[in-house]
């Protein structure tokens, strides 16, 4: 079975190389039916009458190909439930690009739309929440300097078209907190944020990307799921209340999960996917997170109530922190939180 080694090309690049059919496809067949995930057979010897030492596949129009080193591909496969289509490619080693396509019926896809939490038919979800026009924005005073933001929606770069733009500057390590309330629902206890990030060029000025969502309880306090791909440690963080909800302490607990906003792709969009829950007290549990398709278990259970008088929201957070002194560019996109 090949390495799978995953990257993120640009739509337009892809869809601008000439395409050629000399990819065959062994499973599934064109308009077969198939449960997720499925077993996904095919190999390319040749591209336009070139050697070929790479393949991918991706979905509909996505802007996320998997690619695979080598001239087959022979692996399980999963995404969202319903119809797709699946492109399978190769390149040849002067350019040349093939492709073919097959239209599939996918049963028992995860509501999420690909690899990631499993996410029930019932759950309630809001979409394109970076879309919404009461996004806010403040300097985090629990981070070290100064800084200061910018939002804008863009089209470019873009996953579903719709891109909300962050320009941070900081200095002295400063962090810049932007937040959006998207609804209200004190009974949910489960819950999957599923987002798109693109780091700009700058990503290496980045220190931390933080994303968190808070939910009121039916108890009036509020339980705050604070989430983090930490740059100085090199790991994912959670938050905990250390003290108690009347006497709060927030604070940083690392996981054992790998994860820095500097090494991810530059200029690439990359998926992220973060499971938890939470009990009637505001216990809450990380479960797991997904970046780009690959799980990482947290499985961690902490503190994490705190009364703090707000009436019934739901709301989320997305920060950035600088490293040192300068300015970085950070896009989000398809931004869906899932309840049940």
């Amino acid at each position: 079975m090949k390495k799978l080694v995953r990257f993120t090309f640009p739509l337009a690049f892809l869809l601008s190389l000439p395409a050629f059919a000399s990819v065959t496809i062994s499973s599934p067949g064109n308009n077969a039916q198939v449960t997720s995930p499925f077993q996904l057979s095919a190999d390319s010897s040749s591209c336009s009458d070139q050697p070929v030492s790479t393949m991918g596949y991706s979905f509909d129009d996505s802007s996320s190909t998997t690619i695979v080193k080598g001239t087959s591909i022979d692996e399980k496969v999963s995404t969202g439930s319903g119809s797709h289509t699946l492109h399978v490619k190769s390149w040849g080693d002067k350019g040349a690009s093939c492709v073919t396509d097959v239209a599939i019926d996918v049963q028992g896809g995860t509501s999420s739309g690909g690899t990631g939490p499993d996410i029930p038919s019932s759950a309630v979800s809001v979409s394109a929440i970076q879309t919404l026009g009461d996004w806010k924005q403040q300097h985090d005073g629990g981070t070290s300097g100064s800084s200061s933001g910018a939002m804008a929606m863009v089209g470019s770069p873009s996953v579903k078209g719709a891109t909300r733009q962050f320009v941070t500057s900081f200095s002295g390590g400063g962090g810049e907190l932007y937040y959006a309330s998207f609804g209200d629902d004190t009974s949910a206890t489960n819950f999957v944020y599923d987002g798109w990030v693109y780091v700009a060029s700058t990503s290496g000025q980045l220190a931390n990307l933080e994303m968190d969502m808070n939910q009121t309880m039916p108890n009036g306090q509020t339980a705050i799921f604070g989430f983090q791909c930490d740059g100085y440690n090199g790991v994912w963080d959670y938050t905990e209340n250390a003290g108690s909800p009347t006497k709060p302490s927030d604070k940083w607990v690392h996981s054992h999960a790998a994860c820095n906003p500097r090494s991810w792709g530059k200029n690439a969009w990359h998926h992220v996917q973060v499971s938890y829950s939470r009990s009637d007290s505001g216990a809450v549990t990380y479960h797991s997170v997904w970046l780009d398709g690959k799980e990482q278990a947290i499985n961690a259970t902490v503190p994490s109530a705190f009364a703090l008088g707000w009436a019934p929201t739901l709301l989320t957070n997305f920060q950035v922190d600088g490293l040192g002194s300068g300015q970085t560019r950070v896009y989000l996109d398809d931004l869906t939180v899932y309840r049940w």
